[in-house]
């Protein structure tokens, strides 16, 4: 089986010019955590929870005036399409992450998967493809 079959497809994004408080409300509304950032063409990063209390608190700015660029966490490890799920599944548990962007092999952003919802526990394994090295 092969990621995209398990892939949550047309992912939600949002611009690394956004203020922090769109991705808060974004991420609130829609229920999830990370948030992928895209310029309109690349994936750029990633915003998580975490990223938001710990950067933007420790910055001591008004949430309403930091962008996500400053923020979000610029590499980020993703898998292809095409790679197989087990191998995806063991990347991840190995490297701690439990969400990755999909991309094709145009580099362009086509899902997100997720560990604990989509992979079986101790049976996946992702290529670590850093989407800063596409841009």
């Amino acid at each position: 089986m092969q990621v995209k079959d398990i892939m949550t497809p047309q992912v939600e994004v949002i611009h690394p010019d956004a203020m922090v408080t769109e991705a808060v409300e974004k991420m609130s509304r829609l229920d999830i955590d990370p948030l992928p950032v895209s310029d309109g063409e690349w994936l750029v990063g990633m915003i998580t929870n975490r990223d938001i209390a710990v950067r933007a608190t420790t910055k001591g700015s008004d949430p309403n005036t930091i962008t996500v660029r400053e923020v979000m966490t610029p590499e980020v490890i993703c898998c292809f399409e095409d790679q197989n799920v087990e191998t995806a599944a063991r990347t991840m548990e190995m490297l701690q992450i439990r969400c990755v962007p999909v991309l094709d092999h145009d580099l362009q952003l086509v899902g997100i998967v997720s560990l604990g919802a989509s992979l079986p526990a101790n049976s996946v394994s992702v290529s670590p493809t850093v989407s800063s090295r596409f841009r």
